[in-house]
């Protein structure tokens, strides 16, 4: 009797989906105190971020929206959409969102809370994050390329996380 064993092709762990929020007036990037927030627009920051997300091999959606409702389902419901992790802009919702850290919490996936101005160097109410406790890290201060540093972060400890 001869038993044949089948070889299975190694599988490869299917891409990450990562979600990118962008919160209030971050669609008037480009215009708005370009001396504070740089002159790239959103639109050029989010186009950059699915490249990059591409070239690790990972896949990157991006929304804006100046509703706190939006916001919150959308990070809410992103485990259910499929998504592994999420890079999150939420503006001025940083220091007043009891909802937006809610949403996080219970999305149970690790977020990385993005700025493209450091919030500690600012005026006294930016001090305070309301939704850091619930994120996996902050990256801060380093304009346009926060959301990069943010995403590439945050693809690590994806990585990490299934490799370790």
């Amino acid at each position: 009797m001869t038993l044949a064993l089948s070889e299975k092709e190694p599988s490869t762990p299917p891409r990450p989906r990562i979600l990118i929020v962008s919160g209030p007036n971050l669609q008037l990037l480009g215009r708005r105190e370009p001396e504070i927030y740089g002159t790239t627009t959103l639109e050029q920051i989010h186009q950059h971020l699915i490249t990059v997300a591409l070239a690790e091999e990972a896949d990157a959606t991006t929304r804006q929206s100046n509703h706190e409702g939006d916001l919150v389902t959308w990070v809410g419901e992103a485990a259910l959409q499929g998504f592994n992790g999420m890079v999150l802009n939420p503006g001025a919702y940083t220091h007043t969102s009891l909802a937006l850290y809610d949403a996080i919490r219970a999305s149970a996936l690790p977020a990385v809370e993005v700025h493209l101005s450091n919030p500690d160097a600012r005026e006294a109410y930016r001090h305070h994050s309301t939704i850091a406790a619930a994120c996996l890290g902050r990256v801060a201060g380093f304009g346009a390329a926060s959301y990069e540093l943010g995403l590439r972060g945050l693809l690590l400890a994806l990585r990490a996380k299934t490799t370790g």
